[in-house]
């Protein structure tokens, strides 16, 4: 495991006075992680990108592809899709969601083999778990979740709330703050079946204690389904040691699986016999090829497929996983933890004066890998900035987002970034 630097050169107002960029380049000078950033596609002027974007801030929706995930694509269109054919199916590709999930698990999620698998949207997937929990508890009726939860989250309980004539129990959750241990004790009870919460809050970036709170709600006899997409592949996840029932998350974030790649789900073993998942599909049979006339479930995590993997949205995310393997995911944490901070002194330094607001949590322990900024003119800044090759993403209301990937993200481009949103929000301020 990689140790973070400890000499931070930006640490004292002179820094902040003198000059910023140079202090930057001296962190990226003592970063440890730093070579990592050259392993990934349009970081550097190339043939294929000859104009990199001075500043890209959206790691956390869509990372960088890998540079070894353009060979592996070719690779496997020429010689597996290409040279194998249909007898890839036998030889790899019936077990490979399996086999990538397994090094997800293991390397990032804290997950023990045969608990991770890849395969369907994070909406399916989110669908077919949460179903599957509270079918399986028919005696309780209500599921618990969070107002300030991602979209697709809040829509798909509600699906099932009135698929299943379920009441939703909701906890007002503060969009800068996040859900609480002591709200989900005040929420849960004798009549709750799922309690359905992200790990990293998509708006603030706050960081639940999911060990807390998976406690609790298992105190109150009820499962938990954590949504890790906002986690996996940038803060360290112990889904076995925390004894989660479920999880979902998507790979194109930290991941770098590419546009749409599948997400992943973790069924805890002690689970996976019990729980009956609601799409039954031909990939999810003990026998893939009888093709029999009724659906009888495969034994262990099989059971949780439904139809044909995606085989080649899966390819890419393998590239990011054996990095993070090689490095650590506690080192990857201390690069983001130490990214966010710079961010955070530059905001300070340069925004506050304009009337911007953080909308994280400023204790890096209760922070994930992104922060917002909130100011009223942010969603023009947001468009702007994307005119200049400095990439953020908006979220409502007033929040520029600047997520920052560790493995691809050098303190420079954090410094030319953030100086960017300084001039952009003071030109219009003064439009």
């Amino acid at each position: 495991m990689t140790d973070t630097p400890t000499d931070d050169p930006f640490a004292d107002d002179e820094a902040l006075d003198g000059d910023p960029l140079a202090a930057a380049r001296a962190l990226d000078a003592a970063d440890p992680l730093a070579a990592y950033r050259e392993r990934f596609v349009g970081v550097t002027p190339s043939a294929a990108t000859p104009e990199p974007v001075l500043a890209y801030f959206d790691g956390n929706s869509l990372g960088r592809p890998a540079v070894a995930s353009v060979e592996r694509l070719q690779r496997f269109v020429i010689d597996g899709w290409g040279g194998r054919l249909i007898r890839g199916w036998d030889e790899e590709w019936m077990e490979l969601p399996f086999r990538i999930g397994d090094d997800l698990g293991s390397t990032a999620l804290g997950a023990g083999t045969g608990q991770v698998f890849i395969g369907d949207s994070t909406t399916v997937l989110l669908y077919k778990l949460a179903r599957a929990a509270v079918d399986s508890l028919p005696e309780r009726s209500e599921i618990v979740l969070d107002t300030d939860n991602f979209p697709t989250d809040r829509y798909v309980l509600d699906g099932i709330a009135r698929e299943r004539g379920l009441d939703l129990v909701w906890i007002e959750a503060d969009t800068e703050a996040g859900v609480t241990p002591e709200q989900v004790s005040a929420a849960v009870g004798p009549r709750t079946a799922l309690v359905v919460l992200s790990h990293v809050a998509y708006r603030s970036g706050f960081l639940a204690d999911a060990r807390a709170i998976t406690r609790i709600v298992h105190d109150a006899g009820a499962l938990v389904l954590w949504d890790l997409c906002h986690s996996a592949g940038s803060v360290p996840v112990e889904l076995d040691d925390w004894e989660v029932d479920l999880a979902v998350g998507c790979t194109y974030k930290y991941l770098n699986g590419g546009p749409g790649s599948p997400a992943f789900g973790y069924v805890n073993e002690r689970l996976q016999s019990r729980l009956v998942q609601p799409i039954q599909g031909w990939m999810g049979v003990r026998d893939v090829f009888l093709m029999g006339p009724e659906y009888q479930p495969a034994d262990g995590l099989r059971r949780f497929l439904s139809g044909t993997p995606p085989i080649v949205g899966m390819l890419a995310l393998q590239d990011t996983v054996a990095m993070i393997r090689e490095c650590g995911i506690q080192a990857v944490r201390d690069k983001s933890v130490a990214l966010t901070e710079f961010a955070l002194r530059l905001a300070e330094t340069w925004l506050t004066p304009l009337g911007v607001a953080l909308a994280s949590p400023r204790d890096p322990e209760r922070r994930g890998g992104h922060l917002t900024l909130n100011h009223p003119a942010m969603r023009e800044v947001t468009a702007r900035l994307w005119e200049r090759d400095v990439i953020p993403d908006y979220r409502d209301p007033g929040g520029l987002r600047i997520g920052l990937s560790p493995l691809s993200t050098s303190f420079e481009e954090v410094a030319v970034g953030l100086a960017a949103v300084r001039d952009v929000l003071g030109e219009l301020i003064h439009e």
